[in-house]
């Protein structure tokens, strides 16, 4: 069965600051050239991949790169990739086993799998039983978030979902197809500084900078990106752009909160800066989550 002629890729896993519900206003700042002089694909911080599936339906490109410093959300992704019959096989029995379960023996199950998780983790496992659980918990945590404490131990709790869609079998197919041209890397961003060039549409999508003390959710990993790290991450792109690449960047807007608060506009005062509308759905209070204002930004 042919399954990139019945599925579209679509993100398969939640995540925080996901652009799923961005996308069509970020696709209308695609480039023009984007599939005739630009012929590369790179996102440094791929999370969910959103933007990346949509340019792999959409794009026939010569070359695509990946990558982001969470461990075990590349090494899903290069599973999906390499090994989706054996992946989807342990998702089919983890997805039969919690849904046939009670409340309390769900609850149970949820807890040794996040503690095998972690412990795999701790491993730096390569084994494909480490990609589903990653799947799995991030099907039935709450909010679908990933968080780690300063261990750097998943701790986040389960999720009260009643009939979650653990192994989406037919559309991990279609992402698998979709992956093989792509290259995979775990690492920090500045790897990708060999593959960008003058063909390369790069878009950044770092974790945000927090509009307050609450609403930090950028604990992917043990390190933190502060301001400093913005600050570094706005230097690279300076260097890339010397190269002629097309470079696209998200990130939070703090005049959300402060109207004052001008850190990206002039971080990035040379750039062309949008503002655009998206809806907060991570918040552990459900009255903050609503509209907001995000910043697209590009140098094109």
């Amino acid at each position: 069965m042919n399954y990139m002629f019945l599925y579209e890729a679509a993100p398969f896993i939640k995540w925080a600051g996901g652009k799923s519900q961005i996308l069509e206003e970020i696709r209308a700042k695609y480039p023009e050239e984007l599939g005739k002089s630009i012929t590369k694909y790179a996102e440094p911080f791929i999370g969910g991949g959103a933007v990346l599936f949509d340019i792999l339906n959409k794009f026939d490109l010569s070359e695509v790169y990946i990558s982001d410093i969470n461990r075990e959300l590349i090494h899903t992704y290069i599973c999906v990739r390499d090994n989706v019959d054996t992946l989807t096989d342990l998702l089919f029995k983890l997805e039969q086993e919690y849904l046939l379960a009670e409340d309390k023996i769900r609850e149970n199950m949820y807890y040794n799998k996040r503690k095998q998780f972690n412990f795999l983790k701790e491993k730096k496992s390569e084994d494909i039983e480490l990609a589903a659980l990653f799947i799995f918990l991030n099907k039935t945590c709450f909010n679908g978030l990933y968080r780690v404490n300063n261990k750097g131990e998943f701790n986040v709790p389960i999720g009260s979902y009643e009939n979650p869609k653990i192994c989406d079998e037919d559309r991990l197919f279609a992402i698998s197809e979709n992956l093989k041209k792509v290259e995979i890397v775990c690492g920090d961003y500045k790897l990708s500084r060999n593959f960008i060039d003058k063909k390369t549409f790069v878009y950044f999508d770092p974790p945000y900078r927090p509009l307050s003390q609450t609403s930090n959710f950028n604990s992917y990993d043990k390190n933190t990106f502060d301001d400093v790290s913005q600050k570094e991450l706005a230097e690279f792109i300076e260097e890339m752009c010397g190269k002629g690449a097309y470079i696209a960047i998200s990130n939070s807007d703090p005049k959300n909160t402060d109207q004052n608060d001008d850190f990206f506009d002039k971080l990035y005062e040379k750039y062309n800066i949008s503002r655009i509308n998206a809806v907060r759905m991570i918040n552990s209070s459900g009255d903050k989550r609503g509209k907001i204002s995000e910043l697209l930004i590009a140098n094109y």
